[in-house]
């Protein structure tokens, strides 16, 4: 399975060496044409709007679109989560796909980045714990019914399953745990598009 990390903007260079580190097969995704020709996604940390305006721009914001509802395996950490979000708090335009509501940067500015312990449902392989890297991480403030919580943040939800969306307010890819990763592409694997 060939995986697409968006590369527009943002820390797709460590997704690709986070997956690469897992033995995946990974490719940059620039274009509509390139994600075309992957059969799952990676959305990483960035900037939202920046990444918004980039896709617009470019004009593919509405394949992307069709791929996600279509239901491509995806991946999505940090500001990749707001991309896909329903609502967004305050207000910014998103693909509206994952049935969860988020505020941007609610865990503070760069500067109140932390690494913090994310507690994890069962199921996951490993210890009941990772480290989380949350850099202007947004928050979880709700989500819909069929969307299953994977992790916490003390009380609040920073991991979430959709179907084939996998949804980390957090950077996996940034630490040497690859348990994330290794979930995402076991979710690929066990079907592509609807």
């Amino acid at each position: 399975m060939r995986v697409g990390v968006l590369a527009l903007q943002g820390d797709w260079a460590a997704h690709g060496a986070a997956l690469a580190r897992i033995g995946a097969a990974w490719t940059p995704v620039r274009t509509a044409a390139e994600l075309d020709a992957v059969e799952a996604l990676v959305l990483p940390g960035g900037e939202s709007t920046t990444m918004l305006h980039l896709l617009e721009r470019e004009g593919w914001l509405g394949r992307l679109k069709e791929r996600l509802l279509g239901g491509m395996p995806t991946l999505a950490t940090c500001a990749g989560v707001i991309l896909l979000a329903e609502e967004v708090e305050p207000a910014q335009e998103s693909l509206a796909v994952l049935r969860a509501r988020v505020i941007r940067n609610a865990y503070g500015r760069q500067v109140a980045s932390a690494v913090v312990p994310v507690r994890l449902a069962n199921g996951l392989a490993g210890p009941s714990t990772l480290e989380g890297v949350f850099i202007r991480a947004p928050k979880i403030t709700a989500v819909g019914k069929d969307v299953e919580v994977l992790g916490w943040r003390d009380e609040d939800p920073v991991l979430l399953r959709q179907g084939k969306i996998l949804a980390a307010t957090f950077h996996p890819e940034v630490t040497g745990d690859d348990r994330i990763q290794r979930f995402f592409l076991s979710i690929a694997e066990a079907g592509g598009e609807a």
